[in-house]
């Protein structure tokens, strides 16, 4: 983009001098600019700062709601008449210094890890604004929602949008799916996170670029409006993101059947003969014939693609002769525990049959250059086909309520999540106009003293957000007793508020992508996309061959989310394609089989993640060096930092990826915080392993990869069937009542115990599976085990209180202990 930069100085300071937790600037020095620069602190190790001018107006509709400052805030204190500093006791610290451009400065306990860069800070750049800041080399840099691997983002640059990255190069394609302007720097010494509201396009240089003269820095560039931004100070990578997340929100409630096996396939919904709905029914009964357990079906939008031409994907509507009694499908597919995740996307081609009446309500976007309806070319048939059409403003309140409906429609004949796809809104202008007259933005409209409404400063990302929230609210209004599952495939901070699951979109079918998916996982865990996962096998591209398609299977059952679906299109078949099926190779099936189930088995693990994470957004999948700081290990090597081949699931797995072809061992580093760390291999041989070190663990593809349990741990397990939830309040399938747990310990060696020689401890929740938050919030049952070893015994205590909410397993009294070398055994 053109570069046009200015730099405004001579900030003098305007507010009363009696607020204690603000300082407000003002600056003259650019013409018919007045600059303005605040600062305020929000809460213990959270500050706000803002940039703007009079053409350069504040995001008016930022990805969240500005908080209440609170009462527990240190005050700043004036030092000489351009400066302020505040202390805290949770070791944060702030430094403001305006004798030229502003530059803030924050510290963890006196260490400076973050810094403006001077004379070149706060910076005016065309129709939006730019933040110049110092470069640490030394620390890692992460989060930004979803980008492309390694873990560390040092030394990169990354574009601040979304788009529809079909066939995407996990190493190298950016943008992806996902716009999450939140920027960690993490170090031993403390970490530091940076977030901005807009939804404004933009792009993070992150020591990517450096200058004689200025030195290495970041540079955070948006192209439209003011900059409004939250940093948050603390020890740990933990700390900021609890911080980040009492901010935009905490990981939504997911239903509990959403962490079995999601199936898919673009091509069952895309065939004629034999029809689609034959082809899904004959789908469901090779799962019965394999013995393999599903708990939902991502059915593609060929179930949309008109019976006639032109054979385009028309939303919200269904083909007649794929799918002649949509009702008596989706309840076929109830009887057998399959819940359906119906794909639905956000526009109409100007063949569908809803667009006239939608242009003519203003339910579409503005084109400025015509002043009507604006037109683009959208995905409408086969792969890579187009046709014009318009995407839905859902700012407009035709658009909304259009949508809405449709969902609303969808849930009540028994679909029970909408799939928000290509909703990226890879509009080609920014200047296209929104009608901003719906609730959620009127009221800021109107306050405006330009009264714009170009998307380049609502932002696209705005219509991602509120396409979320009416999917959720349709939902919510259909079944106010169950908490809504909404997947989208694109993001905002703001999204997650509705939407409680997502995906890395179309990925491509190799042992590369398979390598880079840990990486995208971590960083989207710190992005609070904490249900996330990947398309196991590859989306896009050939067939995998038996080993790839065994490895990721084996690695994707540990991630909070399972899912296999491809759409895999060729020159000579573009439209229906290829399916990935899992008994597709015979010689690998029994494997598959077993990994699924363990995976059904460890489902009661993976969902006190998912109840952890919604209290205090704690991701499941973790790095390595995720509460282990005081290890120099972890952030000296470069292969950790890199996180593509190992990472902490809760704090009890520690699972290690082999994405390359014919491996039969994988390097794993143990990471240590005390001196009593150990760890145990969870297959054969079943070895002890000392913490801090690097380790060789065997990895026969005709066995696992590596599972390393920490000494001291447990996982809780249940049935490996698909079960029915405590609160599911019709059983069609009549699947098997969850009334089972059992409880996976790795004791310690018989002559080592912890230093303190308190017994170890694993402490679970569970709730009913299915009921809104406010409800479950507050049945939850709350789960405490506690071991010990002696010599050849091993000495255990349980206690459960569930005086609110009691587990079937627990009124039966069902449980079973099984520890790694020993027998297992009821008690």
């Amino acid at each position: 983009m053109p570069q046009d930069e200015t730099v405004p100085k001579q900030y003098e300071r305007c507010d009363d001098d009696t607020k204690s937790d603000l300082v407000e600037l003002k600056s003259t020095t650019v013409t018919n600019k007045q600059a303005i620069f605040t600062f305020a602190c929000v809460r213990p190790g959270v500050y706000r700062s803002t940039f703007s001018s009079n053409d350069h107006p504040l995001p008016p509709f930022p990805s969240c709601e500005r908080p209440e400052r609170t009462s527990t805030i240190a005050k700043l204190q004036a030092v000489g008449s351009h400066e302020v500093v505040v202390i805290d006791d949770t070791g944060a610290s702030a430094h403001l210094d305006w004798t030229a451009a502003p530059v803030l400065k924050l510290s963890y306990h006196n260490e400076t890890m973050y810094t403006d860069l001077p004379h070149r800070s706060y910076v005016l750049d065309g129709t939006g604004v730019a933040h110049y800041t110092r470069y640490f080399k030394d620390s890692m840099h992460v989060g930004l929602g979803e980008k492309a691997a390694p873990f560390d983002l040092s030394g990169r640059s990354f574009v601040l949008s979304a788009t529809d990255s079909f066939g995407y190069d996990v190493h190298c394609t950016d943008p992806l799916y996902k716009h999450i302007p939140l920027l960690i720097v993490a170090s031993p010494k403390g970490v530091i996170g940076t977030f901005s509201t807009s939804h404004a396009r933009g792009s993070y240089s992150i020591g990517s670029e450096m200058d004689g003269m200025w030195g290495r820095f970041k540079v955070y560039r948006q192209d439209h409006g003011g900059l409004e931004q939250y940093h948050f100070v603390g020890r740990t990578m933990q700390e900021v993101v609890h911080k980040y997340a009492e901010l935009v929100g905490f990981p939504l409630l997911v239903p509990r059947w959403a962490f079995g096996y999601l199936a898919g396939g673009m091509k069952y919904s895309m065939l004629d003969d034999p029809p689609a709905h034959e082809a899904l029914k004959d789908f469901a009964d090779k799962l019965v014939e394999h013995d393999i357990p599903c708990s939902g079906f991502r059915l593609s939008s060929g179930y949309t693609v008109a019976e006639t031409e032109p054979k385009t994907r028309n939303v919200f509507t269904w083909n007649r002769h794929r799918f002649p009694d949509p009702e008596a499908f989706v309840h076929s597919f109830r009887l057998k525990g399959i819940r359906l995740i119906a794909n639905i996307k956000p526009y109409v081609l100007t063949n569908h049959l809803a667009y006239t009446h939608l242009a003519a309500s203003g339910a579409l976007f503005t084109d400025p250059n015509t002043n009507t309806t604006a037109l683009t070319r959208l995905w409408s048939a086969g792969g890579g086909e187009s046709g014009e059409g318009s995407h839905v403003d859902f700012t407009s309140p035709a658009g909304y309520t259009w949508w809405y409906d449709n969902v609303l429609a969808l849930r009540k004949l028994g679909i029970d999540c909408p799939w928000n796809d290509n909703n990226e809104y890879t509009i080609p202008s920014d200047k296209w106009l929104m009608s901003l007259s719906n609730t959620a933005t009127s009221s800021t409209f109107e306050t405006m003293a330009h009264k714009r409404r170009d998307v380049g400063l609502w932002g696209r990302a705005l219509n991602t957000e509120l396409m979320a929230k009416a999917s959720h609210d349709a939902l919510l209004d259909a079944a106010p007793e169950e908490r809504p599952f909404v997947l989208t495939r694109s993001a905002t901070a703001g999204t997650m508020r509705y939407a409680c699951s997502t995906w890395s979109g179309d990925n491509v079918t190799s042992w590369s992508s398979l390598q880079g998916s840990t990486a995208l996982s971590l960083n989207a865990g710190l992005s609070l996309l904490q249900n996330y996962g990947h398309d196991i096998g590859g989306f896009e591209g050939p067939q995998p061959s038996p080993e790839l398609l065994l490895r990721w299977v084996q690695v994707g059952i540990y991630g909070p989310r399972f899912a296999v679906n491809c759409f895999k299109t060729s020159a000579e078949n573009n439209s229906v394609g290829e399916v990935i099926e899992l008994w597709m190779y015979p010689e690998i099936l029994p494997e598959i089989r077993k990994a699924i189930k363990r995976r059904y088995e460890i489902l009661p693990y993976l969902y006190d993640l998912m109840l952890q994470s919604h209290r205090t957004a704690v991701p499941p999948m973790r790095w390595v060096g995720w509460g282990y700081e005081s290890d120099a290990k972890v952030w000296a090597n470069k292969v950790l930092r890199e996180g593509e081949g190992q990472f902490w699931l809760g704090d009890s797995l520690m699972v290690g990826s082999v994405y390359t072809p014919g491996a039969e061992s994988v390097e794993i580093y143990l990471p240590k915080r005390d001196e009593d760390d150990a760890y145990l291999n969870t297959n054969t041989p079943y070895q002890y392993l000392v913490a801090g070190q690097w380790t060789s663990i065997d990895a026969p593809l005709i066995g696992s990869i590596p599972v390393i349990a920490r000494v001291g741990g447990a996982v809780i397990v249940g049935k490996p069937v698909q079960t029915a939830a405590p609160g599911d309040q019709v059983n069609e399938a009549r699947s098997p009542i969850d009334d089972y747990r059992g409880i996976e310990i790795f004791p310690r060696e018989a002559n080592k115990c912890r230093e303190d020689r308190l017994p170890d401890t694993y402490t679970w929740l569970e709730d009913d599976g299915i009921s809104i938050a406010g409800k479950a919030d507050a049945a939850v049952a709350s789960c405490k085990f506690e071991y010990t070893r002696a010599q050849e015994k091993i000495g255990v205590n349980f206690a459960i209180d569930s005086a609110v909410f009691e587990p079937s397993w627990a009124k039966r009294e069902t449980f079973g202990l099984r520890a790694v070398q020993y027998v297992a055994r009821r008690w």
